[in-house]
């Protein structure tokens, strides 16, 4: 089982694009429809930007039409945790890598509901996307036949 961490904002500041660390380290949001991964349809898996940790598989992602990469769940609920977030006068839920503390976005009760009726909205820049043929080369092949 491969191990995750958390690095420093130095390390990140390095690491990652200005954008890409405003939103997983300053809690940005990207604009709408701005990211490529908005309408990815490859199979494969997204990650934690910042560490690598394993986050959605592309088999649970779907257009929701709000110009964000939606998902109907994470790979596991011990691999994100949410916090309450009454920012800019709203009540909702924020997802966070249970790792490395990365803002990802948002969950919401508007998702498919048969589904499960979730909708976890998360900024492309807090991603990595891994191609399934490239997952097992870089240490992903435990989760390819979750894709199947």
């Amino acid at each position: 089982m491969k191990k995750y961490e958390r690095y420093s904002d130095e390390v990140l500041e390095k690491e990652l694009t200005p954008m890409e660390f405003a939103v997983t380290q300053a809690s940005a949001t990207e604009k709408p429809y701005s990211h490529i991964y908005d309408k990815n349809v490859d199979k494969g898996i997204y990650v934690d930007i910042t560490s690598g940790e394993p986050l959605f598989l592309s088999t649970d992602k779907y257009d929701a039409g709000c110009g964000w990469p939606s998902f109907t769940r994470p790979i596991s609920d011990h691999l994100i945790k949410e916090l309450a977030d009454n920012s800019y006068g709203y009540n909702r839920v924020e997802v966070r890598s249970e790792t490395a503390d990365a803002h990802l976005g948002h969950v919401f009760n508007d998702g498919p509901v048969d589904a499960g009726g979730l909708r976890y909205c998360i900024n492309g820049s807090a991603l990595k996307f891994v191609a399934l043929e490239d997952m097992e080369a870089q240490g992903y092949a435990e989760y390819i036949p979750l894709l199947k």
